[in-house]
């Protein structure tokens, strides 16, 4: 047996394994696209993600947490659907296909959920347990970048607004503090100018308690709104404030008193400006009016020694600053009852090592971004393999289908190949310009030159009379019958099959290429060896 007769027999298996690769593929993805397993599968991972464990992901918090993620528009955009009648009718035959498994697997109030969780809509036919109108969605995205994700999450968590709640409370609450230290400095000198027997010391003291409150707490007032409305950064508000005092503090020094006492009075306002003031960035941090991401997730947890050590800082309960806590805190109440445990175990895990990495809020807010879009890049890795897993197994599942519907019998294809010189010949002709004139990449040109092919070559393969001649000894025109035990001979050829049909049309368009190289290299011919060695 010499070795291009046996390239020759393997070039033809290889040819006809890639045929029904193809065959295969086309099915399994006809079937991925119809039950939406990549998006499925994706959607579960993120459950699964949220959870932190498999066992988990059924809670209905998680599945709440993340039906409102899909429900975002950054991964909305992402599953983008065509518009109009004929375009979206053959995506609504798919979405019937899909829902058939569901309703007839399932029963009861679990025959009305949709995967792809819901989305809101007046004219919807479906209510949540809260009663607002929902529609079930009837498909999501199968792939979502790990920035949406992150930024999606953030977002839908409200931790940028959280954020800005206790930056916004801790301010107004600083902002308090120094009126109220400034005050208790201007009553002084007022209650000291005020029993001086002169009339125009007694215009000054309330010519001072006038200027502070127009001047000093109007205008903390509004540094205040305008950091509520995002307008200026806790840095800008500080140093407003600032420049507000120096121009108070220059205002009431030119009708001052010449009078020893009050001017030492007034240097206790000069030396509460420089001292607060004169660096704004050692308040800040000081101070803790710019919280950090760890201290965040700490807090979450009201019932801890954190949160009550916050709450003790705000003296007056009917204050502003106490008022905007008390709407922080019912956020974080509402932010801990959404989220199951392990969720705020591992936010608070992730902010923690994002703080370590951080330097200000800001820089703290885009490392925990960065930290959970890897450990969502790290999550679908996994997630991803577990999916080429399950694949795989359909793909076997779908390779025994075929082999068995085709009847290739692996030991029959080989025996035939190997006897019949007008099939070898005709195969390994029509693969070697198949595989010079295609790419791995254009495996769709391929599959339409093997379909051409199919309609001149018969293969050895199928349920036809000459095949069943050849392989089981039985002509079916004739009513002879077969032995049951050449049957069961062909099961092993089927199972072998079945494998090779599932290694995939990439596998076998590759090994194909090189098999016809090897075959088509083969050893020159004479006259070429000789002209070769004589030059």
């Amino acid at each position: 047996m010499s070795l291009p007769f046996i390239l020759d027999i393997a070039i033809g298996l290889v040819f006809i394994y890639l045929i029904l690769s193809l065959l295969a593929s086309e099915i399994q993805e006809l079937i991925t696209t119809v039950l939406q397993w990549r998006a499925v599968h994706l959607k579960k991972s993120i459950e699964i993600l949220i959870a932190g464990d498999a066992a988990k992901s059924d809670d209905d918090n998680v599945i709440k947490l993340v039906n409102d993620l899909y429900e975002h528009p950054l991964i909305k955009s992402v599953n983008q659907e065509a518009k109009g009648f004929l375009t979206t009718l053959p995506r609504k035959f798919i979405w019937f296909l899909s829902s058939l498994p569901v309703k007839l697997s399932l029963s009861g109030k679990k025959r009305t959920k949709s995967i792809f969780g819901y989305t809101k809509n007046v004219q919807g036919n479906i209510k949540s347990e809260e009663g607002d109108p929902k529609y079930k969605k009837r498909s999501a995205p199968s792939y979502i970048p790990a920035a949406t994700f992150a930024t999606t999450l953030m977002e839908t968590l409200g931790i940028p607004t959280l954020v800005q709640k206790l930056t916004e409370s801790r301010l107004i609450n600083f902002k308090d503090e120094q009126l109220h230290e400034i005050q208790k400095i201007i009553l002084r000198l007022q209650e000291y100018v005020a029993n001086l027997a002169d009339e125009k010391s007694k215009k000054f003291s309330d010519d001072v308690y006038e200027e502070f409150k127009d001047k000093i707490e109007q205008g903390f007032g509004k540094i205040i709104e305008d950091f509520q409305k995002n307008k200026i950064n806790l840095t800008t508000s500080i140093n407003r404030m600032a420049v507000i005092l120096d121009r108070y503090i220059d205002a009431v020094q030119l009708d001052m008193p010449e009078d020893e006492y009050a001017k030492k009075i007034w240097q206790r306002l000069i030396f509460l400006r420089k001292n607060i003031f004169d660096n704004p960035e050692q308040t800040i941090s000081l101070r803790g009016l710019r919280p950090n991401i760890n201290e965040l997730f700490q807090l979450i947890n009201t019932s801890s020694n954190l949160h009550e050590e916050f709450k003790n800082e705000f003296k007056d309960k009917n204050s502003e600053a106490y008022q905007t806590f008390e709407y922080f805190c019912k956020k974080l109440d509402d932010f801990s009852k959404r989220l199951p445990p392990s969720v705020v175990t591992n936010m608070a895990m992730l902010a923690e090592r994002a703080q370590k990495k951080a330097q200000s809020t800001e820089e703290g807010i885009e490392i925990l971004k960065k930290e959970i879009e890897e450990t969502f890049d790290n999550s679908m890795e996994r997630a991803s393999g577990v999916y080429k897993r399950n694949a795989k197994g359909v793909a076997l599942l779908i390779g025994l289908g075929i082999a068995v519907f085709a009847n290739a019998d692996a030991f029959h294809i080989v025996n035939r190949l190997s006897k019949d010189t007008g099939i070898r010949t005709a195969i390994v002709s029509n693969a070697g310009q198949i595989v010079q004139k295609n790419s791995l990449a254009d495996l769709e040109t391929v599959k339409k030159q093997t379909d051409q092919i199919l309609t001149e070559v018969n293969l050895p393969i199928g349920w036809n009379d000459f095949n069943l001649q050849q392989q089981f000894g039985w002509q079916p025109k004739k009513n002879n019958g077969f032995a049951l035990w050449k049957v069961v001979k062909a099961i092993p050829g089927w199972i072998l099959s079945a494998i090779a049909i599932s290694m995939g049309a990439p596998f076998w368009f590759e090994l194909l290429g090189k098999v016809v190289n090897v075959r088509n290299a083969g050893k020159p011919p004479a006259t070429s060896a000789k002209s070769q060695a004589d030059n």
